[in-house]
């Protein structure tokens, strides 16, 4: 999955910049219920990434308890991006 693609899919836009709030929430409420339902590993992962950056992630251990293999990697991509946005600062 490509993130342009995903934007575009859940906002109608890949930047994010140009939604507006009421596009943004129906978009946030899809893509939590596609998460929900989602069953391949892969995409679930893409999906939860992206929920991540929104601010609207379950914890690894709860998002991937189906998929345990993914838990790391989910706190894995936790720590990398809290590593880049610290030192952004």
């Amino acid at each position: 999955m490509e993130l342009d693609m995903l934007l575009t899919h859940y906002f109608n836009t890949a930047d994010l910049a140009d939604v507006d709030p009421d596009t943004l929430a129906m978009g946030c409420e899809q893509l939590a219920l596609d998460f929900g339902i989602e069953q391949e590993g892969g995409r679930k992962f893409a999906l939860w990434v992206l929920l991540d950056a929104m601010g609207m992630a379950p914890p690894p251990a709860e998002a991937f308890k189906d998929h345990p293999e993914l838990v790391e990697p989910a706190y894995d991509w936790q720590r990398a991006t809290y590593r880049a946005e610290r030192d952004q600062s």
